[in-house]
């Protein structure tokens, strides 16, 4: 059971107005900078051997100069531990994704990011940041990837749904990315359902069987205008209409935005949880 933040002393006691806004913050606001560089000097500093080592590298990645020391000896730990803004993001990003923290470490970053009211959070594998969703929206979606993983009949719907997740949600968001994943992960799922002899089906061959073939399925949902199949098909063609960087024209082309990749994740979620539950099933 989830309970609602207690609102702050003062709020409760009339002394001020409720913030108008109180999270989630985007980027790293002042008051979560200095725990931010601290947890980053802290998981680099001198007791761990590999630290001045890991941070050469994350150094050389991210194209961060080395400090000098009063001797001129080049100093990589300092500049990643006093780095700002989306840059000390990418710095934590980096060092979760080295596995260079100790589990206490990750869960001290975890509670820094939740008590900040931080728009980021640890992902599941604890090896980047992403950003903050809702847990049962997140938690509902890692759980059909984990479903999809489980069933050979859904092909690689799991790692396309798992993909789609990352690039839509990860530290560094690729949207088309996320967009083009979302719908090969409801292909590899529809596929031993609508076009199980068609090799090289698409969302789009899927599409036509079942308007062509409407009589070869069944929908567990039912549809008062006799029609079981239109809330399968509909969300399918939403997401395939949906792809506007599918296909290069004299136009140029349109890259899906942020907000349309995640809608496209969750939508394919949704219709893959679908075909692996037997809500939409192919009949004798």
């Amino acid at each position: 059971m989830t309970t609602s933040p207690r609102p702050l002393f003062s709020v409760r006691t009339g002394l001020a107005p409720a913030p108008e806004h109180d999270g989630p913050f985007d980027g790293v606001p002042d008051h979560l900078l200095a725990p931010l560089q601290q947890w980053v000097k802290g998981v680099l500093g001198d007791r761990r051997p590999r630290g001045e080592e890991q941070a050469i590298s994350i150094c050389l990645q991210l194209r961060i100069p080395p400090s000098r020391s009063h001797h001129g000896e080049a100093l990589y730990a300092k500049p990643l531990a006093q780095a700002a803004g989306a840059r000390l993001l990418d710095v934590v990003d980096k060092l979760l994704q080295a596995e260079t923290a100790h589990d206490y470490e990750i869960n001290q970053l975890g509670r820094i990011l939740d008590d900040a009211g931080s728009a980021y959070r640890i992902n599941e594998a604890a090896d980047g940041l992403e950003e903050r969703v809702t847990p049962a929206v997140r938690d509902a979606v890692l759980h059909t990837i984990a479903e999809a993983a489980g069933a050979p009949a859904a092909g690689s719907a799991a790692d396309h749904l798992a993909a789609a997740w990352r690039a839509a949600y990860g530290r560094n968001p690729d949207p088309v990315r996320a967009y083009s994943e979302a719908v090969k992960a409801v292909e590899s799922a529809a596929h031993a359902v609508v076009q199980t002899n068609h090799p090289k089906a698409t969302l789009g061959s899927m599409l036509g069987e079942l308007k062509t073939a409407r009589h070869k399925f069944a929908a567990v949902i039912p549809d008062p205008d006799g029609d079981p199949l239109a809330p399968v098909e509909a969300m399918m063609r939403a997401l395939w209409k949906g792809q506007t960087s599918r296909h290069g024209a004299k136009d140029a082309t349109v890259p899906e935005t942020p907000e349309t990749a995640r809608a496209g994740v969750h939508l394919a979620a949704t219709l893959v949880q679908w075909f692996l539950s037997g809500a939409v099933t192919r009949t004798p």
